[in-house]
């Protein structure tokens, strides 16, 4: 019998007050069982305890939205056709810092399983990966393995990866940021709901063996990483994705049977989480019996069979009467399934181990928002802000190699290709990418059997946010839904994933709140409300005794619509004299950007300029340019600027470029600069007239830059060199450094 006090319960990460709150809520002390469910449910990762009031403030209805955020799984949107789409992006950050392997995998499993146990088919995957500099030996390790455990479990379940984003920053060196999103189709009306009700209906427990791995996994997620945290590895789960492929198919079918009530995946905090918040969201509760949990290890407790995260596994309540369904259709699929439990009336989760009641807990008490704590931190402006807004441009001398900063960007690891990296992926199984052999700024799926597809990306410049969260976070949003238009598409709704430092440091605090403040200022703009998605704070390291925080990252999981694929654009030059214009107001601006960050050498800066609203009306023209055939191309000017925006367009058809740079602003800002809402097109000649004729008509600049060359890239009839020997820079430089020759 374990003494249960405030030390026990300070080391399952449960504060002095928590324990007195959950004496009062059974109504006497835990039992070391009772304390650990209270562990993982009123963690930071389950709960949201310290985030869901900002959460909550987020935009979350819209015209398109079928499941409010938070009330399922996973988001749900109308898309038309009868379709809805399914999509949701989590993070798997602690884990992949002490082994990435597994914890990428692990990520990308549970991310899937997500979306199918709302009955929807997984068809894309994208991801957004952030490690510290690639030439550091630990980053290599870090990136290697994250990207093998992505691509060996993706490609073997058998989901393209269509888009991604991959960053390197030093304060992602201990740290790395690894967020998975999945997204999946379902018609309307057959979708599976994560609600338990009807009193005797068996409980089921699917899939996998239950074993130790993952055992305080969501504590784990709640926790710094330090020099000690591979120690942990044990809170480490283990994924099957051969298993998982069978859990999908077995899972759909269960969905049509007519047998199902409801069902959820077991993610972090394993059987509790799943009993407890189905039991919640159906007004009722379950009584369990672990010892009928197949096991794949021995001796284990009751405690560690309830918060186990061993993968590929779900909870399901069926129809009862209907068992021999169930079981058939497991029995084809050869998948082990047990009953162990049943629903009950009562708000009570009862948990019996060989006869005896080893725990007791209400489900509302577990439940995201209800009787987990929520709680109002404290927050302050960092003193780090006032400093970055003090940089001034004229500190820059305006007599910089322009040449020697182009080549510079264009092997810039954030910059250049992430070749090596997106070939371990399999981008065409099922034939859905629309992108592959079409280049853009976002990935277009295919939505089969209609004229219409998917548009998806994801999106965060984390040196934009930790410059000033809200205008940073405001820039994600906004990228996204530029990225989004420039292929084609209109923005239709957003997932995130949040990843921050401690909550309880009030300056990390304040990151994040006001990083919310301007996710519900863009979102509220565009139209695209927020359907769910994860927030992971934690994100920090001690090593020697100093801890550092990631920057605020609230990356960004965008979809989009393309209502007629005929309209799909490409970001590729598309003929020899071609015009090249520029959509947007171009600013005197270097603030943020990789240039003077990694060629200056300055890390403290604002954020590039944005406005808002010239975003959006900049934006509102690209999609009226493309529905009515006037451009050729188009490609959003962000990372490295307007040079880079023009070389990814001059690449794929090899193909350069003369442009002449605005004379009212300093050559290395037009070219380099960060500054948003701007956006490259290109114009076939015989269309030109009537471009000018239309851009005319509207309220925003837009500007002559020059044509498309047959290999040349020229500026202010200077050679940058030709488009071939950049092209093998670009594609060959991150490989160079992480696998040199």
């Amino acid at each position: 019998m374990r003494t249960i006090n405030y030390e026990t319960a300070k080391e399952l990460g449960i504060f002095p007050e928590e324990l007195d709150a959950i004496k009062g809520i059974l109504g006497h002390d835990p039992n070391f069982t009772e304390l650990n469910i209270f562990s993982a449910m009123w963690s930071e990762h389950a709960s949201y305890k310290n985030s869901i009031k900002w959460l909550k403030t987020l935009p979350r209805k819209g015209k398109h939205v079928l499941t409010e955020a938070g009330s399922e799984n996973a988001g749900l949107v109308d898309i038309g056709e009868g379709l809805a789409c399914c999509f949701k992006i989590e993070s798997h950050n602690h884990p992949c810092a002490v082994e990435p392997y597994q914890g990428a995998a692990t990520g990308v499993g549970g991310i899937n399983r997500d979306i199918f146990t709302m009955g929807a088919r997984p068809i894309a995957q994208l991801n957004s990966l952030r490690f510290g500099n690639p030439k550091d030996a630990r980053s290599k390790w870090l990136l290697k393995d994250v990207v093998k455990g992505i691509g060996d479990y993706g490609n073997a379940f058998g989901v393209p990866v269509v888009t991604g984003e991959v960053y390197f920053d030093d304060c992602y060196n201990i740290n790395p940021l690894i967020n998975a999103m999945s997204v999946g189709l379902v018609k309307i009306g057959n979708t599976i709901s994560a609600t338990a009700k009807g009193v005797g209906n068996p409980v089921y427990i699917i899939g996998s063996l239950t074993g130790k791995d993952g055992i305080h996994g969501a504590a784990f997620a709640s926790a710094d990483i330090t020099e000690d945290s591979t120690e942990d590895i044990p809170s480490i789960q283990v994924g099957d994705p051969f298993m998982e492929k069978l859990l999908l198919e077995a899972s759909l079918e269960l969905r049509d049977s007519g047998a199902l009530v409801g069902m959820q995946d077991m993610g972090a905090a394993g059987i509790i989480c799943s009993t407890s918040e189905m039991s919640e969201r159906g007004g009722c509760g379950m009584k369990i019996d672990l010892t009928k949990v197949p096991l794949r290890q021995k001796n284990m407790e009751a405690w560690e069979i309830l918060v186990s995260e061993s993968q590929e596994r779900m909870l399901a309540v069926v129809e009862k009467g209907k068992e021999n369904i169930v079981e058939a259709i497991f029995k084809k699929w050869d998948l082990e399934c047990a009953i162990i439990g049943e629903v009950i009336a009562a708000d009570n989760l009862e948990f019996y181990y060989h006869g005896k009641l080893e725990a007791q807990v209400p489900a509302s008490a577990l439940a995201l928002g209800g009787g987990a704590p929520v709680y109002d931190r404290e927050y302050r402006e960092p003193a780090y802000i006032k400093e970055y807004e003090k940089f001034d441009i004229d500190s820059i001398p305006d007599n910089t190699d322009l040449k020697e900063v182009a080549l510079l960007l264009s092997k810039s690891p954030n910059i250049a290709s992430k070749r090596w990296v997106y070939e371990q992926y399999d981008s065409m199984v099922r034939t859905v990418n629309m992108s592959t052999n079409f280049p853009a700024d976002a990935a277009v799926v295919n939505i089969k059997g209609t004229n219409k597809a998917l548009v998806l990306t994801v999106d965060c410049n984390s040196r934009y946010v930790k410059a000033n969260p809200e205008t940073g976070t405001m820039i994600a949003v906004a990228e996204a839904a530029r990225n989004i238009v420039c292929s084609g598409g209109e923005p239709c709704a957003i997932t995130n994933c949040l990843n921050f430092g401690n909550p309880y440091n009030p300056e990390i605090y304040w990151q994040f709140v006001h990083a919310i403040k301007g996710m519900s200022k863009a979102c509220k703009k565009f139209d695209t409300p927020v359907t769910g998605g994860n927030v992971s704070f934690y994100n920090q390291s001690e090593i020697g005794g100093k801890i550092e925080a990631v920057y605020p990252t609230p990356t960004i999981g965008m979809l989009g619509i393309l209502e007629n694929k005929r309209h799909q654009m490409g970001l590729a030059f598309q003929n020899k004299g071609d015009m090249i214009y520029l959509i947007g107001e171009s600013v005197e601006d270097i603030s943020s950007s990789e240039y003077l960050y990694n060629y200056h050498g300055i890390k403290a800066s604002p954020a590039p300029y944005f406005d808002l609203e010239k975003e959006f009306a900049v934006q509102r023209i690209v999609r009226e340019l493309i529905k009515t055939n006037l451009i050729l191309s188009a490609h959003d000017v962000s990372d490295g600027g307007l040079f880079i925006t023009l070389l990814e367009s001059a690449m794929p058809n090899n193909f350069g470029f003369d442009i002449t740079s605005d004379a009212e602003i300093r050559t290395d800002a037009f070219l380099f600069g960060e500054s948003q809402g701007r956006i490259v097109v290109s114009v076939a000649p015989s269309r030109e007239a009537a471009f000018v004729d239309f851009m005319q008509k509207q309220h925003v600049p837009f500007t002559t830059l020059g044509h498309v060359t047959k290999s040349e890239l020229r500026v202010d009839d200077i050679s940058f060199g030709f488009i071939n020997d950049l092209k093998e820079m670009y594609d060959t430089s991150l490989e160079n450094i992480i696998e040199p020759k």
